[in-house]
């Protein structure tokens, strides 16, 4: 992840120039019957636009075009894309690239640029195809404006905010206009003027869209955000969803957001299926209660039908904002499973989404662990991770697979926009200057001194896909996950160092590669010094003269990767039931946030491939691109003070853990998730290949998946090692990014990456998928044994010599002989079973493999053995717990380090400063139930066992389940 501090090298913005190389169309390439359609969308932005122009063949086939057209006014092409584009004056042709100049009879392509006017932007009305008038329909998109509520206004809660908007249609009227809320279609208007109105919204952060349609199905969109901040009277709090089994019950537990001044009364009513019942019609919440809530029962009576039932609970009091719960009921009569293993998912279902086993917030966001005293990734149970929200995304579609609810996959997608997509805007980012420079260092001592320096000295290259990105969706939001949430607000940071609202977003990983977590300083991502030293906690990673206040954040692309590859499952099996229009809102999110993660395939600082110095060869347009997902991308920018800025930056470090093929193959072919940016559906056929060739040149003579490969050799863009083979100009490392522990040594990053190889295979038939799973399937069953209850996978891996070969274009294969991994010890661990089991399950059913198939139930029969009352669990030990008071040691560089200067305060007074441990700032871990085990060991007792119900972990199993159930069972 980048910060920043206040200097900011000074840029001229300046408008992408066109270079054009005047391309023509061969002699006699005009077709003898030549018909076409085009169809013309532009939107608009002050004074630039950005056009999608569809043309479609309605004559005899086509080996190549020319397009031509008019501009009305004083339009300028600037930047185009799928096509060669030239033009004088107001007369624009466009003709086909190399890939796309093919036209069978009814087939169509679309091409696009984006340009610049000033006054009115009005659209041509006729185009020639080879020099021949069309004669089809010349379409344009709707325009809408949303005249109210402005943008960036702000409301009290409980607020009924009304998005009105105006929408014009050149060719007819304009259809109807749908008003969207985060995403979430909310109403629909026929008549001008358009609008709706949001009723009671509590206080959060809102994006308002209106989209709208022509006849021809065409759409325009506009977009405002607005804030309902809260009153002094507290909010009732209740989770957003609850699942009950017929014939069983639950509870509801009802809170307030902060302490009443006197007792508050909750008044408790239900609406929707008779037969769920409340145990009581109110709640008294107290000066005592108010934050740990009351309990009240919910019931689901037995009833005759086959169907699934819904019901919605309203907890409402006196001046304050009212909550809403959504209960789904899953009947047991049929509609269901009918397979032992369908039954075993619906239990653990059952088990993951009852209140009372406690893997979600009150706010309905789930957690790392139900435990809270975990120390991983997280350094804390009850933070929560994108990684999360993507699981209960594909635990919610195949609950609607199961039952035919929809519902609770559409409020998992709405809870994750709310609280784990920064809503922050970028509305001054020049992609001509994404960010300025800052080396990394190989160990958090050397920061700030050697890492974490801004130098606006070296040069960096352009962001290519900003501008369609702000052209498609008119919006400076990023719309990717933050990887890290304090759900519970543990720390104290709050919003924006507000102290109190949670979640609050939070980052820990910030100083290099032997940065483990023992070795992390917790920060907020909205750094306005409320909290830390005078400059807040920037000084820990960054050296300059003066600090800014900020906001920053990091997306972690697997995760955004398989909700989109989670939703895909969803619109397959929502089709099957002809329910497709219920999720189509999600699913539109879903291929927004796959336009945004192309972020991903780029360098950290837009560099090309090959870089060996800070001052290599910068990248123009594609060419910083490795189409790979690599570890992170991130954006930021100022809050507040008299400077504005924001940057957003890539990751040169790509690992085999993190490719996802499905994703990259639901994003370029499946039409409902294919994103709206221009040229995200080429990228994402590119990244299919390029992905499926990274595993095959990472892949040992054993089967498993080497390392990865890095574009930025020690993350300074240092000389590279001699003899080392590169992909694509990127070099081999056995380990990318982190060291503490190495990052390729666990067996789950197998287990998940071979997981989304496998249902490419299974779903697509890909020939290359079905390569790599045929030698490593064979490598894990072979470290495989299972006997009973008892069962023994891989877990750590130790890796020796290197890939056999540069890979580059053209390249198919390379001589891994001396690639090898030899399994170091094995582990019980439920969820890497489970995703183990999924690899298996979804290689078997395409390959009829019997070993694969009779293996992935042998080790759901063993997992299923480790039941209890609120999922499946084994114990374990924790031996790295040793470094909870591990003060810094400059001989091996362990141990939290904190420069010398500094000296500040976390939000519950702990002190930080160079004398500080990773317990000593993180003081309440004390008053854990569960700490005593770990003072014992740091006594000298006992290495500490615990039992963990990870989030995570619970989804793998019940997905292998629910996959066995549907495939093999």
């Amino acid at each position: 992840m980048k910060l920043r501090s206040a200097r900011r090298r000074i840029a001229v913005a300046a408008a992408g120039v066109l270079t054009v190389g005047g391309v023509a169309v061969a002699p006699g390439v005009a077709q003898a019957a030549p018909g076409c359609d085009v169809t013309y969308a532009a939107n608009s932005w002050g004074s630039g636009f950005s056009a999608s122009v569809t043309i479609r063949n309605v004559g005899d086939p086509m080996t190549s075009w020319r397009l031509g057209f008019t501009f009305p006014g004083n339009q300028r092409v600037t930047q185009g894309w799928s096509a060669n584009w030239t033009q004088s004056g107001a007369n624009v042709t466009a003709t086909n690239a190399a890939w796309n100049g093919n036209l069978a009879t009814g087939a169509s392509t679309t091409i696009g640029f984006n340009g610049s006017y000033s006054g009115t932007n009005a659209s041509p009305t006729s185009f020639t195809v080879n020099g021949v008038a069309c004669n089809g329909a010349q379409n344009t998109a709707p325009t809408v404006d949303i005249t109210s509520p402005a943008n960036n206004a702000s409301f009290t809660a409980p607020a009924n905010v009304t998005v009105s908007a105006t929408a014009t249609d050149t060719e007819g009227p304009v259809e109807r206009v749908e008003f969207y809320r985060n995403g979430l279609l909310v109403g629909t208007d026929t008549t001008a003027p358009y609008s709706y109105t949001n009723s009671a919204l509590p206080a959060g952060t809102y994006t308002a869209q209106a989209r709208a349609y022509d006849s021809e199905g065409l759409a325009g969109t506009d977009e405002v955000a607005f804030t309902v901040t809260g009153t002094s009277q507290s909010s009732v709090v209740t989770p957003p969803t609850l699942s009950l089994a017929e014939g069983a019950g639950g509870q509801l537990n009802v809170k307030l957001s902060s302490a009443p001044t006197s007792n508050v009364t909750v008044s408790l009513s239900k609406s929707g299926d008779a037969d769920v019942t409340l145990g009581a019609t109110s709640a008294t919440l107290t000066a005592q209660n108010w934050s740990t809530g009351v309990n009240v029962a919910v019931n689901a009576a037995q009833d005759a039908d086959d169907v699934n039932d819904t019901a919605t609970i309203t907890a409402s009091a006196s001046g304050r904002t009212p909550s809403v719960t959504q209960v789904t009921v899953s009947d047991d009569e049929g509609g269901g499973p009918t397979g032992e293993y369908g039954e075993e998912f619906m239990e653990l279902y059952n088990k993951i989404k009852a209140p009372a086993n406690g893997y979600f917030s009150p706010e309905g966001v789930p957690y790392h662990s139900i435990e809270t005293l975990l120390v991983e990734a997280p350094d804390h149970g009850h933070e929560t991770t994108s990684e999360a929200f993507s699981y209960w995304l594909f635990l919610e579609a195949m609950y609607g697979r199961t039952t035919g609810q929809w519902g609770p996959f559409n409020q998992a997608w709405q809870v994750m926009d709310r609280y784990i997509i920064p809503s922050e805007t970028q509305s001054n980012y020049n992609p001509s200057d994404p960010a300025d420079y800052a080396p990394e260092a190989n160990r958090p001592d050397l920061y700030p001194q050697q890492g974490g320096k801004l130098d606006a000295n070296v040069r960096v290259g352009q962001d290519p896909i900003a501008q369609e990105l702000q052209s498609t969706y008119n919006s400076g939001r990023v719309y990717g996950m933050h990887w890290l949430l304090d759900v519970d607000n543990v720390y104290g940071y709050g919003r924006c160092g507000d102290g109190t609202t949670k979640p609050a977003y939070i980052n820990t990983y910030q100083r290099g590669p032997q940065e483990s977590v023992f070795e992390t300083v917790p920060h907020p991502s909205c750094e306005t010094f409320a909290h830390g030293g005078p400059n807040g906690y920037l000084p820990i990673f960054i050296g300059d003269s003066s600090y800014a206040q900020q906001w920053r954040y990091t997306n972690a692309p697997d995760a955004d990767a398989r909700a989109v590859q989670a939703a895909y499952w969803a619109l397959k099996w929502a089709k099957e039931q002809g329910a497709e229009g219920q999720i189509s809102t999600t699913i539109a999110n879903a291929a927004k946030m796959g336009d945004y993660l192309r972020y991903a395939m780029y360098d950290k600082y837009f560099k090309q491939p090959g870089c060996a110095s800070p001052s290599c060869a910068t990248g123009t347009g594609k060419n910083s691109a490795s189409y790979l997902l690599s570890w992170y991308y991130a954006w930021g920018g100022s809050q507040g003070g008299s400077s504005s800025w924001s940057w957003r930056i890539g990751s040169s470090h790509n690992h085999g853990g993190y490719q996802n093929p499905f994703a990259a193959w639901a994003l370029s072919n499946v039409t409902e998730l294919v994103p709206r940016s221009p040229t995200a559906r080429q990228d994402w056929q590119t990244s299919l290949d390029r992905q499926l060739d990274f595993y095959t040149w990472l892949q040992s003579a054993d089967g498993a998946i080497a390392g990865g490969a890095t574009n930025s050799w020690n993350g300074d863009y240092s000389a590279r090692p001699s003899g080392v083979p590169t992909f694509y100009g990127m070099v081999y490392d056995e380990k990318p990014v982190y060291h503490d522990p190495p990052s390729n040594q666990w067996f789950g990053f197998q287990a998940w990456s071979l997981g989304r190889v496998a249902e490419l295979y299974n779903e697509t038939g890909n020939a290359k998928a079905k390569a790599i799973l045929d030698k490593w399937v064979p490598w894990a069953i072979a470290n495989t044994t299972v006997s009973g209850s008892t069962y023994q996978i891989p877990s750590t891996l130790r890796w020796s010599g290197q890939p056999g070969g540069s890979w580059s274009a053209g390249t198919t294969s390379v001589n891994n002989a001396n690639l090898r991994v030899t399994v170091v010890d094995h582990t019980q661990d439920v969820g890497v079973a489970g995703a183990y089991a999924r690899v298996l399950v979804h290689y078997a059913a395409r390959s009829g493999n019997a070993q694969a198939a009779s293996t992935a139930k042998a080790l759901l029969d063993a997992v299923l053995q480790h039941k209890d009352d609120k999922g499946v669990a084994v114990p374990e030990t924790k031996a790295d717990y040793n470094r909870f008071d591990d003060t810094y040691n400059s001989s091996t560089g362990q141990g939290l380090y904190v420069p010398s200067g500094f000296t500040g305060t976390m939000p519950n007074g702990d002190q930080i400063n160079s004398n500080s441990t990773f317990l000593s700032i993180r003081s309440f871990l004390r008053d854990d139930p569960e700490w005593p085990k770990v003072e014992s060991y740091l006594n000298g007792g006992p290495v500490p066992t615990f039992t963990y119900h990870r989030f995570w972990a619970q989804i793998d199993v019940a997905m292998a389940l629910h996959d066995y159930d549907q495939l093999l069972g």
